[in-house]
C-alpha cells in the first residue's frame, strides 16, 4: 500500500543539492577534502568537544571508540539493553562481554541498576571497565550520575549519542558527555549525510588514534606500510558537504521535531491509558506514544490498525537481553522496565516534513480507532 504518513524521512531540499554539487565540482570526491575537514570543525563546536572525526556510520564510530579506550576481548561493559542493534554489536566486534542494564520510565539507562552492577563486580575477578549509556530517542542519559559511579570504580564512559545531536542535558550539548560519544547520521536521524557517524573527543591523541584507525592504520611513509589492522572508515568528503547543509539546519530541525513532540502530548496524553514518553531536553528525534491497557488496545495491535489506514509507526526497539543473538549475555540488572516499554511504546511518524495536517490526521485516526475498541 502507499504510505501516505510515513514514520521518519529525511529533509533534503535546495542547499542541500547545491553544497554536493560544490563539492563535486571542486574534484574532491575521496574521503579527504575540504568539505569534510568543516564538517568536523563545525561537529565539535556544536557538541562541545575539541574533536570530531567523521566516518562512515555511526556504527563504525561505536566500534572505533571502543578501539580507543582500549576495550577488547573478555572486556565487561555496562550497556543499556533498550537500543538499537549496533550498540551492542560494536562490542562483540572488539571481543568485550555486554552486562545489559534496563532502563528508567523513561528508557534512560537505569542508574540503580548501574550502581547494583558495578556494587557485585567489585567482588569479581573481571570488574566492569566501561559504561556504554544510549541517549534514547534523543533525549541524553543521566551523565552526571553515570560519571559519578564510572568513575568511582575506575571505569570509563562512552556515550552513544547517535540520536541526540541537538540534545541537551543541564545546559550542556548532547556528545559532550563521556571520554568519547558516538553520532549517527543515518538517513533517519536528526541531520543525515546518508550514511555516516562520528567519533567525538576532548584530546588530539585521542582523535588522531580514531583518524589513524579509520584510514586503514596506515604509517606517514611514503609507501603503505601497516603495523597494525585498520579499517575503511572514514566519511566521503561529498557526504560530508551533505552533513554541512544539514548542520546548518539544526536548530530548525529541532525547533520542528519538539513541536511534532508537543502535538502528539497536548492530544493524546490524558486519554485513558495513553502517554507521551518524556524527553527532557531531548531533541525530539522520535515522539513516543505508551498505550496502556485501559485504552482498550495494545500498541501492536494499533500500530496494525494504523498501518491498514496509510499511517506507519514502529515498536520502541526490542531489547537487547531478549535478541537470540546475545543469549548467555549478563542479565542479571533486567527490572522489565525495556520488556514493558517494548510491548507499549509506539514511535509515532516524526519527519521534519511531516505537517501539522499530518500530525493532525495522526492524531485523529488514533482517536477513531480508540474509539472503535471501546465501542463509542
Amino acid at each position: 500500500m502507499t504510505m501516505r504518513i510515513p514514520l521518519c524521512l529525511p529533509s533534503v531540499g535546495a542547499k542541500e543539492e547545491e553544497a554536493i554539487l560544490t563539492a563535486l565540482h571542486s574534484g574532491w570526491v575521496a574521503p579527504a577534502g575540504p568539505q569534510l575537514d568543516e564538517f568536523e570543525s563545525c561537529l565539535a563546536a556544536v557538541t562541545g568537544r575539541s574533536h570530531a572525526v567523521a566516518v562512515s556510520s555511526g556504527t563504525a564510530a561505536l566500534h572505533l571508540a571502543l578501539l580507543v579506550q582500549g576495550i577488547g576481548r573478555g572486556d565487561r561493559v555496562a550497556v543499556s539493553t533498550l537500543t538499537f542493534a549496533a550498540t551492542v554489536n560494536s562490542l562483540h566486534y572488539v571481543g568485550a562481554d555486554p552486562v545489559f542494564i534496563d532502563c528508567d520510565e523513561a528508557g534512560l539507562m537505569d542508574v540503580a541498576a548501574l550502581e547494583s552492577a558495578f556494587a557485585d563486580s567489585l567482588a569479581s575477578a573481571r570488574p566492569i571497565r566501561a559504561v556504554m549509556p544510549v541517549d534514547l530517542y534523543g533525549r541524553p542519559a543521566d551523565y552526571l550520575r553515570i560519571g559519578q559511579i564510572a568513575a568511582t570504580h575506575g571505569a570509563v564512559v562512552i556515550s552513544d549519542a547517535a540520536e541526540s545531536l541537538g540534545a541537551s542535558l543541564g545546559g550542556l550539548p548532547a556528545g559532550s558527555f563521556g571520554s568519547v560519544a558516538a553520532l549517527s547520521f543515518n538517513g533517519n536521524k536528526i541531520i543525515t549525510t546518508s550514511s555516516g557517524g562520528a567519533v567525538l573527543c576532548s584530546d588530539p591523541e585521542t582523535a588522531a588514534r580514531v583518524r589513524y584507525l579509520s584510514t586503514q592504520a596506515r604509517q606517514p611513509v611514503v609507501h603503505y606500510e601497516h603495523t597494525e589492522v585498520g579499517y575503511n572508515y572514514r566519511l566521503s568528503n561529498l557526504l560530508a558537504a551533505l552533513g554541512l547543509a544539514q548542520l546548518e539546519r539544526l536548530d530548525e530541525i529541532v525547533a520542528i521535531k519538539r513541536s511534532h513532540h508537543r502535538t502528539y502530548d497536548e492530544a493524546l496524553t490524558g486519554v485513558d491509558g495513553m502517554r507521551v514518553l518524556e524527553v527532557a531536553e531531548g531533541n525530539c528525534w522520535m515522539s513516543v506514544l505508551i498505550v496502556g491497557p485501559e485504552s482498550g488496545t495494545d500498541a501492536w495491535s494499533l500500530s496494525e490498525s494504523l498501518l491498514r489506514r496509510g499511517v506507519e509507526t514502529r515498536p520502541v526497539f526490542k531489547p537487547m537481553h531478549l535478541q537470540p543473538v546475545h543469549e548467555g549475555c549478563d542479565r542479571r540488572y533486567i527490572t522489565g522496565r525495556a520488556e514493558e516499554l517494548f510491548r507499549t511504546g509506539l514511535a509515532l511518524p516524526s519527519s521534519t516534513d511531516l505537517r501539522p495536517e499530518d500530525r493532525s490526521q495522526v492524531v485523529a485516526e488514533i482517536a477513531a480507532l480508540i474509539d472503535e475498541e471501546v465501542g463509542v
